[in-house]
């Protein structure tokens, strides 16, 4: 894997590198620019299976291995956070002065290795004091700038990011986030952290520059064609790039989308392509007019009928259009225009999931999605094939296993349904509404296989926690 060496990324401006930067100073990146990608795809599931067990404390270990081995694994990184995060609030959250002074050591050394240029060194000691106090937010930038100054942008970005998280009323983590989207080529995610971060401040220069750089050059990148020398032409990209940048924006006033849409409608004159179609869709769906955003992403997908993205514009946008018009049956009192609606929507929802999962048939979430749709449509065989895939995704897989329950049951076979139920609960330490659902499953089936006691187990560890969960007080007293 590629990394990029030192210089500015596509903002132009953005965050400098050690070479440049007046906050950071030190020798190259140690980083192998040409060696052969590693794959950590077993360890990362193995820590998300962890996370999912709650067994924070191995989670960590996983990560910190992988990154032992590569610094930049920003996946890994970013797990790191959140594992760190979560075991932190398990044992109570907060920052108590028992933690403050255990953490101050290595902050200390932190910030005097950061001094020193010993950035490495440096990443490691804001580690180790992250480790107990998970969500600093000063920590993580500067855990952040030490990780960028090496050259290791996936994983600065994936601290900038959860800097956003922790303190998303900062423009500060968006600012950085975006600045790391941009060096790893990814301008749309660029685009919107700036514009998370000047929803914050309006006023933020730097932000403001950024957006306005990127803008400029997607549209460059888009519209210039080879040799294209001609005054002419340039002022032609010129005027794109203004227009980009507009469109880019993601606070406009009604006046304004109505004044770019009348400008995507004159160029639509002479460039029917499907990216115009695209946004000309994108700005009938700001403006609330859902038919015609539909209208005009069902042409775009006419033409580009591979495109995932405009697959899935296609479903979220008649699914608006149906729920507009329920909405304006219940308006106007017509519960049974309305119950058909809702029907049609389910159907509609159905259909799309379907889409979506034949055309990444490899993505477990969307098999997930059209397995509960297909239980839900009361095709049980069809959406135990989808969840019997999503289950090997140990993301998915509390949920999958409820489900698989739930088909079971609905299929009568009891013994099955018992047995998903189950593993839905494993690692589980505390009772959420999921867990709840599962237990009152569980003594369900034991009731209805004439087994009283192990009903009223079941029954008896949803009243420990929630003694007004539906009716079962009156099944415990009804088993006493």
């Amino acid at each position: 894997m590629a990394i990029e060496g030192a210089g500015r990324g596509l903002c132009g401006q953005c965050y400098p590198s050690a070479q440049d930067s007046p906050r950071l100073t030190a020798e190259a990146s140690p980083l192998t620019l040409f060696r052969p990608p590693l794959d950590f795809s077993k360890q990362l599931q193995k820590a998300d299976e962890a996370i999912r067990r709650r067994n924070y404390d191995f989670a960590v270990e996983v990560y910190q291995s992988i990154l032992d081995i590569d610094p930049d694994q920003g996946e890994a990184r970013g797990g790191l956070r959140q594992a760190l995060k979560k075991r932190h609030e398990l044992k109570g959250g907060g920052k108590s002065l028992l933690r403050s002074l255990v953490g101050a050591g290595p902050l200390a050394v932190a910030k005097g290795l950061r001094k020193a240029g010993k950035l490495d060194a440096c990443a490691k000691a804001l580690e180790s004091y992250l480790a107990s106090n998970p969500v600093d937010e000063e920590a993580n930038l500067l855990l952040g700038e030490a990780l960028e100054a090496q050259g290791y942008f996936r994983s600065a970005r994936a601290v900038y990011e959860f800097i956003t998280e922790v303190a998303p009323k900062s423009p500060e983590g968006f600012k950085r986030a975006g600045a790391m989207a941009a060096r790893l080529k990814d301008p749309l995610a660029a685009l919107a952290a700036y514009e998370r971060a000047l929803a914050i401040d309006p006023r933020d220069q730097e932000a403001i520059k950024a957006r306005k750089d990127l803008s400029a050059e997607r549209a460059l990148a888009s519209s210039a064609a080879p040799g294209v020398q001609h005054s002419r032409e340039q002022i032609k990209d010129k005027a794109r790039a203004q227009e980009l940048e507009r469109s880019q924006r993601l606070f406009r006033s009604e006046d304004e989308l109505r004044a770019q849409l009348e400008r995507l409608e004159n160029r639509y004159a002479d460039e029917k392509s499907p990216e115009l179609m695209a946004e000309l869709s994108e700005i009938h769906e700001k403006l609330k007019d859902f038919e015609s955003a539909l209208d005009w992403a069902e042409r775009a997908h006419s033409y580009k009928r591979d495109s995932f993205e405009l697959l899935v514009r296609v479903g979220e946008l008649r699914a608006k259009v149906k729920k507009k018009a329920i909405a304006e049956a219940g308006k106007r009192g017509d519960e049974t225009g309305a119950s058909g609606l809702e029907q049609e929507l389910f159907v509609i929802e159905l259909e799309d999931a379907r889409a979506r999962s034949a055309a990444r048939p490899q993505d477990t979430s969307l098999r997930l999605t059209l397995g509960r749709r297909l239980l839900r449509a009361g095709e049980a065989d069809a959406a135990l094939a989808e969840l019997q895939k999503a289950v090997a995704d140990a993301r998915l897989a509390r949920e999958a296993h409820f489900l698989l329950a739930q088909c079971f049951e609905k299929k009568q076979f009891l013994d099955l349904a018992a047995k998903e139920y189950r593993r839905s609960l494993e690692g589980l330490t505390q009772l959420d509404e999921r867990a709840k659902e599962a237990l009152y499953a569980l003594g369900g089936i034991a009731e209805a296989e004439n087994r009283p006691q192990e009903a009223r187990e079941q029954y008896t560890r949803i009243f420990e926690s929630d003694v007004g969960y539906r009716d079962v007080a009156d099944k415990m007293n009804r088993l006493r």
